[in-house]
């Protein structure tokens, strides 16, 4: 309780990728320049998502709560970080590092679920496209959607609040961008053994589970593609799948290093570069890889700004 008492009163310093960089200017000029992109793509697709009613369907939907997700996951780490950089201050309070956890387990657990809802959304609309809207009515979708946020919210809940009641008092300096449980826990001045098992068999279920979904899912739908008789909807259905898949490998690629990979086999440094990828990088390029590959979503886009730029005729 005392070295707790200490940590509560004294907070953290997290040393990222910024500190460890050889041209940390440059880096944090590139990370600022990926934070803007990623507020002005995801913003773009969720305000078409959300104006153009032809958008309202199922599969972009869950593509809206996927831009929403990656809006307010880098919002939790890029502003601090830079700001950290610019005013040559790194301390996080103690309740700002658990806040900064939560919101990126919780968030980073919704994607893990909603991409495999996504992947599940593909299958039926190629697989069973005569029964699309009876396995994806509103109340299915409403219900994937929910389940991602709440489930996610739960397990990140549970997490944050154990991963906390450790006493911090080897060093307050924590080697990563934000507050993430393996960099923390390395921190803490109890047997932390079995915590850490369990950490890494709930990271293998979140991030597999939904993964084995996913290729289930595009398993399945890839030999239902190469039967099919039309060489366009061949063509449009590989198109779709594929910005999906691209999604999915950037983001179970870098937070599976993290918390599948047992830590032996990588270094602080490697986890502050992969902890960037999935929480800047994958957000800027999320709606891009989409939206530049979808001929709804950029025909949504030219009509609303078509309507918004381009004045009316006034009636006779």
């Amino acid at each position: 309780m005392e070295f707790r008492n200490l940590t509560l009163g004294s907070g953290f310093i997290l040393v990222g990728i910024l500190d460890d960089s050889g041209f940390p200017e440059l880096l944090c000029a590139t990370i600022t320049t990926l934070y803007m992109l990623a507020l002005t793509s995801n913003g773009v697709l969720l305000l078409v998502i959300t104006l153009d009613a032809r958008l309202h369907v199922p599969m972009y939907l869950l593509l809206g709560q996927l831009s929403l997700m990656d809006l307010f996951l880098t919002s939790v780490i890029t502003p601090k970080a830079v700001m950290d950089f610019l005013l040559n201050d790194n301390t996080i309070s103690f309740g700002g590092c658990a806040l900064q956890m939560f919101l990126e387990l919780a968030l980073g657990g919704a994607e893990d679920l909603l991409l495999a809802f996504m992947a599940y959304d593909r299958y039926v609309a190629i697989c069973h496209p005569l029964n699309y809207m009876i396995f994806m009515r509103p109340n299915v979708c409403r219900f994937m959607m929910a389940t991602s946020w709440i489930l996610a919210s739960v397990m990140a809940l549970i997490f944050t609040f154990y991963t906390m009641q450790y006493p911090f008092c080897k060093s307050r300096q924590i080697r990563h961008l934000f507050c993430e449980i393996p960099p923390l826990l390395k921190l803490a001045c109890a047997d932390t053994s079995t915590y850490e098992l369990t950490v890494y068999l709930a990271g293998v279920s979140v991030l597999i589970l939904p993964f084995a979904v996913i290729l289930a899912s595009y398993a399945r739908i890839l030999s239902t593609v190469l039967h099919m008789p039309s060489n366009e909807g061949r063509k449009k259905a590989l198109v779709t799948c594929s910005s999906h898949l691209i999604v999915v490998g950037m983001w179970y690629g870098g937070s599976s290093f993290m918390y599948v990979l047992p830590s032996q086999f990588h270094s602080p440094k490697q986890d502050n570069i992969f902890s960037v990828f999935y929480t800047i990088v994958t957000p800027a390029l999320n709606p891009l890889i989409y939206s530049l590959r979808n001929k709804e979503v950029t025909g949504a886009l030219r009509r609303i700004l078509g309507k918004r730029l381009l004045p009316t005729e006034p009636s006779q």
